[in-house]
């Protein structure tokens, strides 16, 4: 039974998660076993809104997973209303440009219930994911708050969603930050789960402020670093230009190019006391496979584009059979 171990965040880390468990399940016949498919999810874009905790990437991750999700928005639950959104503005109350959903905010004061009584983020994913078959376990990245803050750089600083979804990225940061990440530890299950791993991904989500945020906590890139097996990336970057969002803006902010061959060497060669064995490009970036080669990564080229279902799964393909698997 082969291992799996999915680094992701955002959107891009949910259709590549369901593209995963498609892949997998596709593999499966009455002489092969399913394989374990497990999911660090970031957590750094989590936050406190109207006295509820909300935990986007997990919520966007679960609701894929489970087929609820409205793909249309990229986030939140499909055939979602808004009355008590609208309600909480009459009141004058949470943010007016940040949408919480009915359904949604049910699955907001559940888990804020819960951690009221004193359960852990991983013990609430763990009661969230016992409704839908799943078909992976979830682990935050952390059981601690982390959540990103942007320093902008008139020197303002303010939460990631309210830069990211109010102003839609057009504020300059000068930097990321996860304030006391360096004094948290992985939640329980993380290092374990990496330790087993016969391979571990890196989804082609944010690498600013979905992966990056979960290499932080103390623990996890040293853990991805010395996994047994390969350690295979998916470029978020297709023809120079990143796929979904304002990822340009946060690699711009810690000095990185919007190019598949920037964001390889960011990461960097296992071999160069980095993360990554291989890299998967897009056809479109082909042009650049050599110089990754150069950087220590072995780079292959293949379709990314998820548009769908099937090429979501193709692509999941590629990453396991790049590895072997």
């Amino acid at each position: 039974m082969t291992r799996v171990v999915v680094l992701a965040g955002g959107v891009g880390g949910s259709r590549f998660c369901l593209g995963l468990r498609a892949a997998l399940e596709g593999r499966v016949d009455a002489a092969a076993p399913a394989s374990g498919f497990d999911i660090v999810v970031n957590t750094g874009d989590d936050l406190w809104l109207s006295g509820v905790r909300l935990q986007p990437d997990v919520d966007s991750i679960v609701y894929a997973l489970a087929g609820v999700n409205d793909t249309e928005r990229g986030w939140g639950r499909a055939g979602d209303s808004e009355r008590v959104n609208s309600e909480l503005q009459e009141w004058r109350a949470g943010w007016p440009w940040f949408t919480l959903g009915d359904l949604d905010l049910g699955t907001h004061l559940a888990r804020t219930g819960w951690l009221r009584e004193g359960s852990t983020p991983t013990q609430v994913i763990e009661r969230m994911s016992a409704r839908w078959p799943l078909g992976a376990r979830l682990l935050p990245m952390t059981d601690a708050e982390v959540d990103t803050r942007v320093v902008l750089e008139d020197g303002r600083v303010m939460h990631f969603q309210e830069w990211w979804t109010r102003h839609r990225a057009a504020l300059r940061p000068a930097r990321f930050e996860n304030p006391g990440i360096d004094a948290v530890v992985p939640a329980p299950g993380v290092l374990e789960a990496l330790a087993a791993a016969d391979l571990v991904l890196i989804a082609p989500s944010n690498p600013v402020v979905s992966i990056g945020p979960i290499l932080a906590v103390p623990g996890i890139h040293d853990a991805v670093r010395s996994a047994r097996g390969r350690v295979v990336g998916v470029s978020p970057i297709i023809g120079g230009r990143v796929v979904r969002g304002m990822a340009d803006v946060c690699l711009s902010a810690i000095g990185v190019e919007t190019s598949a061959l920037a964001v390889a060497a960011h990461y960097g060669a296992r071999s160069g006391g980095g993360l990554l064995d291989d890299w998967l490009i897009a056809e479109e970036d082909a042009a650049s496979a050599a110089d990754i080669a150069r950087v220590g990564i072995r780079p292959v080229v293949t379709p990314l584009w998820m548009r769908d279902a099937a090429t979501s799964a193709a692509l999941a393909e590629a990453a396991l059979q790049t590895a072997g698997h």
